[in-house]
């Protein structure tokens, strides 16, 4: 049980689909600017990207391989539009944030990519693990990201109810004078994902160097 965690968060940072494999980058640049888009973003991709996998591992023996990627690209636009649906009927404040990222997420390259490499050549329940690997690992890029730049540009972090939009909480840590706007426009996300990039590239470095030992 120990080794099967310490795999888990490995992965998370070995082949964390945002900053090791590159994937998925859009969504965390453009919505990271809030814990609210941040969790839902996470959320969304976490829905589509489970059931896309365990759809695609049902039916991986039936589908011809001349055809298999409009096979998942529909069924991946379906969860996504139920999805979107979804969040616009309950969250409304949410689904105007997020705006055309959730439908996106039908391009999202890690939920396709996953679906090729993974889903498509295990069983239901080794594309379940993956998928909760590969979600954890988006959440932990996005978030970390979302908590980087909220503190910055506005000193704080703050989190809302999404069905009502009431404050759950609302943190306040620097003064108004001491934040930098520059983390909440299009350039602070790209500086924010360059340094943590960076990070994530000197852990994922240290891993590989430690398994090498190991062996």
């Amino acid at each position: 049980m120990e080794n099967k965690k310490e795999s888990f968060i490995t992965r998370t940072i070995t082949e964390n689909p945002v900053f090791v494999l590159y994937l998925g980058i859009c969504s965390v640049l453009g919505v990271s600017t809030s814990l609210d888009n941040a969790i839902g973003m996470t959320l969304i991709v976490f829905i589509v990207l489970l059931f896309s996998n365990i759809t695609i591992s049902a039916i991986r023996k039936i589908t011809p391989n001349e055809i298999r990627i409009p096979v998942y690209i529909i069924i991946i636009a379906t969860l996504v539009t139920a999805s979107e649906m979804f969040v616009k009927a309950y969250a409304p404040v949410l689904y105007s944030s997020l705006g055309t990222f959730i439908a996106l997420v039908v391009v999202n390259c890690i939920i396709l990519g996953r679906a090729e490499a993974c889903a498509s050549k295990s069983t239901i329940l080794e594309s379940i693990a993956d998928a909760f690997v590969m979600s954890a690992g988006y959440g932990i890029a996005i978030l970390s990201m979302s908590i980087i730049r909220s503190f910055l540009a506005t000193g704080g972090w703050s989190f809302s109810n999404p069905v009502n939009m009431q404050p759950i909480f609302d943190l306040q840590i620097l003064p108004a004078e001491f934040t930098i706007g520059l983390f909440g426009q299009p350039i602070g996300s790209f500086i924010t994902f360059g340094v943590l990039a960076a990070v994530f590239s000197a852990l994922k470095d240290r891993s590989d160097k430690k398994a090498k030992e190991g062996k």
